[in-house]
């Protein structure tokens, strides 16, 4: 307490001397009006009267607002020399009179301990409203704190001896004090007992809830939520809503009694130990619709899912038994995927506000937390269609595990997007349901930090714990969370400490690794059980009513699950998470099967050059070099989808600050700070807009969020671009789970267009390779299967795809194959191995009679030169892809070789263009049939061209490779090295005579 003891007096000393002054002011006064007080005589100023003033004083100076407004308007007058007020003498008697009465206007002595008590008190509140939550009663088994450490803070009055901390006394107890304005915990009260403080300061911060807010630096977002907690009966329901929570509650539960009667050894996931996870996400929802939102996204794990599907989405329940039935037939083309990673898509009346609402349950893979940024992008891209910029409208929920929710990095990675102004969604729910167990591992293992939610504190998201087993508090700490989302459009997390009555999965036995906890949860009584004897003790509902609810709901199930008996077949479509309506036909298919040509008339290429390479806003500065480095060829492309009224998103990792040029399609005004212009937004009145974006310094959450934002619509060509192709890695998880096998596990296109450069230039291992092995070995394309060539042979083969490979030698197939992925009347993944060096390379260009009307993708562009004069001279036919292409043809030129060997080039890798690569084959029957490329043998493309050659051929004819040997790394840091390899491949490849005697 010396530090409050040193504050107060020294407010001592300068309060005496200012009132001082102001005492001798006002006898002048007085004197000059010959005013005689009708009191005593004695000055105003001396004796208990001066005390009095100095407490208010002392006060004032704390703070204004903690006096009364008299005593705040004599202190502003006096400090600013005022005249002074003739009936502040009146007054100011008045309160020493009140003073007195209560035995406070004594000795300085006494005047500076009422100080100090007081400051003392408004520690102690805030001590409480920072740490409370470390005692809050969380655990519903009462043997494991929440924060891990059974420690309580010194500064919490657990037991009265420690007011001494305070340097009060039992003695205090019953003293009033007045409460500063940072709490409400007085309701319409200004002045508590410290006793009643003590006990309102426990209720609001140490049952069954734990607020954790005071790291906010926002004041009126930590009023805002003192407000709401701290308010006497503020938490109060009427009898309605607790018969409503009970119904979902028995909701909730029989749905999983029911699942574990019929299918005893499936594994589901179930919710049970937290299955007031069903009612609090649907006060969340109800709570949000009541404040206008119309589309709630979601995502969420596999656990509780078959039941957020069933008593939230509304998911017809016999369409969720009949996925328990072995017999039934898959109906959809793809592998499908289990039970509880299916997502849904969902409109209908929302019960409790008679209001529309849609709810979209993203499906996901096993990979906790992967689908995160998939959610974020989902609903940026729905906000962005509705005009919804301060996310009234669109919202999204994520629930998360406890074990997860700490341990995955995309956690971190999504919450930094949570503010950033091309992928803030306006503020997400989260929602986590802690188990208190992750698997078989022990929290204490798990996790560093004290809770599980301590990451959202990065992003001042105020987090609300709350025992599980307390349904009314769960319920309005959800209310709460979503008022604060729709009140300051920033992300809140709700922990549902909770626990898991069974082990990981139904079939797992956790007393192996946890048997102390599991003794407890066998011992523990439902919660359901719990809340309803409580209602029925205070009569709210009957016990006939309660068993009513439960026989309702049961009969519901039992009907259900008959009609599940007559469902045959699986129709993965119908658990579809984001529909194109209108986009394919009623059955799902595309409505042709052809593609229109991708060519565009001189003029508009013309047009597009003009304003592409102009500044079409009035006195813009822009940097010297930077217009002629716009790309024409480029923006032809992203015209003309704009001309269509198709929103084109491009993002790159560090856009503005890379080698890529496409930061050049904002240009920045040199002399004015933040102000930009995008030529590409100034083409047409009509256009849709195009939207470049910066990002985080991110992968595996900014490519989440961009295939979640190109889900929500067919409509628009979302890009996202990597610094260098081989930085993709660190989001292998979204590219494995989602973008390879999204549409064969929940029949989901998607569009979305990766961007890697790519190239072996001597850059070192790490700036090289896009890996294209790793796409091209998760292409579902046979290569043994020899395909039947139709009309619509290219099309069709696209369509069966999982997704496009392509390197582009040349601006205009560039072009082409970009416009060919919105013309498509259906939508697969493009990935590019855009070109690095090939942008200022004086051979890699295009005219625009390769871009016209009429012209269209080259899948495969065969040789043009001196070789196809006399095809049957040709010694040799090397095919290759990509850059490595100009090092050939300059190789062979030097050689004097263009008529003894051809050069063919694939643009378009996967699917294999077959059909093109057999008319070449053909061409030359008595070549060498050679692969080149500049990547490494156990990478690039070889493993997946060589087979797929071999069944053109029927293995007639061996594919000889040309390139660099094996290698651990991508490539080599050593320019010498990389020359040297590069020398040597060049060498065989224009060797005639390299192959001769080996067999293949």
């Amino acid at each position: 307490m010396s530090h409050l003891k040193l504050f107060a007096a020294t407010l001592k000393w300068h309060g005496i001397k200012f009132l001082e002054k102001q005492d001798i002011a006002r006898r002048v006064f007085l004197h000059g009006q010959r005013y005689v007080s009708s009191g005593t005589s004695e000055p105003f100023l001396s004796g208990s009267n001066s005390n009095y003033v100095e407490e208010m004083y002392y006060a004032w100076l704390e703070n204004p607002g903690s006096v009364h407004k008299s005593w705040d308007l004599f202190f502003r007058n006096a400090n600013a020399g005022q005249a002074y007020d003739p009936h502040l003498p009146d007054q100011l008697e008045r309160k020493a009179s009140f003073l007195q009465s209560h035995g406070l206007a004594q000795t300085p002595g006494k005047a500076e301990k009422l100080v100090e008590d007081h400051l003392a008190v408004q520690s102690l509140i805030r001590a409480y409203q920072i740490r409370g939550h470390h005692v809050a009663q969380l655990d519903p088994l009462g043997i494991l704190d929440a924060d891990l450490d059974s420690f309580v803070p010194s500064d919490l009055i657990t037991t009265i001896d420690k007011l001494g901390f305070y340097g009060l006394h039992e003695s205090d107890l019953d003293k009033v004090f007045q409460l500063p304005t940072t709490t409400f915990i007085g309701g319409n009260e200004n002045s508590l007992s410290l006793r009643e403080i003590i006990r309102r300061l426990e209720n609001t911060y140490c049952q069954h809830i734990g607020l954790e807010f005071m790291f906010i630096n926002d004041v009126e977002q930590c009023q805002w939520i003192r407000q709401k907690f701290e308010t006497p009966g503020v938490m109060k329901f009427t009898n309605e809503e607790k018969r409503t929570l009970l119904a979902r509650l028995v909701r909730s539960m029989r749905f999983e009694d029911f699942l574990a009667r019929k299918w005893s050894s499936e594994k589901r996931f179930g919710l049970e130990g937290c299955e007031v996870m069903i009612p609090a996400l649907k006060t969340i929802i109800d709570k949000s619709s009541e404040m206008g939102i119309e589309y709630v996204i979601m995502g969420m794990p596999h656990r509780g899912r078959l039941n957020v599907l069933a008593n939230v989405i509304r998911k017809e329940l016999e369409q969720i038994f009949c996925q328990f039935d072995p017999k039934l037939e898959a109906a959809d083309e793809g592998s499908g995927d289990v039970k509880y990673h299916l997502g849904m898509y969902h409109e209908r009346i929302n019960r409790a506000t008679d209001k529309k609402i849609t709810l979209s349950l993203m499906a996901n893979p096993s990979h906790l937390e992967a689908v995160d940024p998939v959610v974020q992008g989902k609903t940026k891209a729905e906000q962005f269609y509705r005009g919804d910029t301060a996310g009234k409208k669109v919202m999204s929920i994520l629930l998360h595990g406890d074990a997860a929710f700490a341990g995955q990095g995309v956690v971190y990675e999504t919450f930094h997007l949570s503010d950033l102004p091309s992928y803030t969604t306006n503020g997400t729910i989260h929602v986590v349901v802690n188990n208190q167990i992750g698997f078989t591992t022990d929290p204490r293992m798990a996790r560093s930090s004290p809770y599980p939610t301590d990451v959202a504190r990065v992003v001042n998201a105020p987090i609300f714990h709350v025992n599980a087993d307390d349904p009314e508090a769960v319920m309005y700490v959800c209310s709460v969370a979503a008022e604060w989302r729709n009140t300051f459009n920033k992300d809140v997390v709700v922990d549902l400490v909770c626990y898991r009555r069974r082990g990981h999965n139904e079939m797992d036995e956790p007393m192996f690794t946890q048997p102390l906890m599991y003794k407890q949860i066998h011992k523990q009584v439902p919660v359901l059980k719990k809340y309803a004897d409580k209602l029925i003790a205070d009569g709210t509902v009957t016990l006939q009513e309660f068993e009513e609810e439960i026989a309702k709901y049961d009969r519901i199930c039992e009907e259900a699950y008959t009609r599940s008996k007559d469902n045959k077949i699986l129709h993965i479509k119908h658990w579809l998470d984001s529909p194109w309506p209108g986009f394919f036909n009623v059955d799902g298919e595309p409505k042709s099967m052809s593609c229109p040509p991708t060519g565009i008339s001189e003029d508009l290429l013309t047009h597009i050059g003009n304003v592409a390479s102009s500044v079409p806003v009035k006195d813009f500065k822009i940097h010297a070099g930077q217009l002629y480095s716009l790309f024409l060829l480029v923006a032809g492309f992203l015209a003309q989808i704009l001309y269509f009224c198709c929103w084109l998103f491009l993002t790159d990792k560090l856009l503005s600050t890379t080698i890529c040029s496409h930061r050049h399609h904002v240009l920045h005004d040199q002399e004015v700070d933040k102000r930009t212009c995008v030529p590409m937004n100034h083409l047409w009145e009509q256009q849709a807009p195009y939207t470049v974006c910066n990002s985080s310094l991110s992968e595996y959450g900014v490519l989440g969020f961009e295939l979640g934002f190109a889900m929500a619509s067919p409509n628009a060509l979302v890009c996202w671009e990597a610094q260098f192709g081989d930085f993709h890695n660190t989001a292998q998880c979204i590219i494995d789970q989602f973008i390879s096998s999204g549409q064969a596990k929940w029949v989901r296109h998607n569009g979305i267009v990766l961007l890697l450069p790519h190239g072996m230039e001597g850059m070192g291992p790490e700036h090289s390779s896009a890996r294209p092995e790793r796409f091209l070995q998760m292409s579902n394309d046979d290569s043994d299967a020899y395909p039947e060539f139709s009309e619509q042979f290219e099309v069709s083969q696209l369509y069966e795809c999982n997704w496009i490979v392509v390197n582009c030698s040349t601006p205009a197939n560039y072009f082409h194959v970009l416009r060919r992925q919105i013309l498509l009347p259906f939508r697969k993944p493009l990935i590019i191995l855009t070109p690095k060096s090939l942008l200022r390379h004086p051979e890699a260009k295009s005219s625009f009679d390769e871009m016209v009307s009429g012209t269209t993708f080259q899948r495969v562009i065969p040789e043009n030169g001196l070789a196809t004069h006399a095809p049957h001279d040709v010694k040799r036919v090397i095919f290759c892809t990509g850059k490595v292409y100009y090092d050939l043809v300059k190789e062979r030129k030097n050689q004097d070789l263009e008529k003894q060997v051809a050069i063919t080039r694939l643009e378009q890798i996967s699917p294999f263009p077959f059909d093109l690569l057999k008319e070449e084959l053909e061409k030359y029957p008595s070549a060498d049939l050679v692969w080149c490329q500049e990547e490494h043998k156990n990478s690039g493309y070889y493993d997946y061209v060589k087979p797929r050659f071999r069944t053109i051929v029927n293995h007639t004819r061996p594919i000889w490779y040309v390139g660099r040997e094996p290698a651990a790394a991508a490539a080599t840091g050593n320019k010498n090295m990389h020359l040297v390899s590069l020398r040597r491949f060049l060498d065989t490849a224009f060797n005639l005579e390299a192959f001769e005697g080996k067999t293949f």
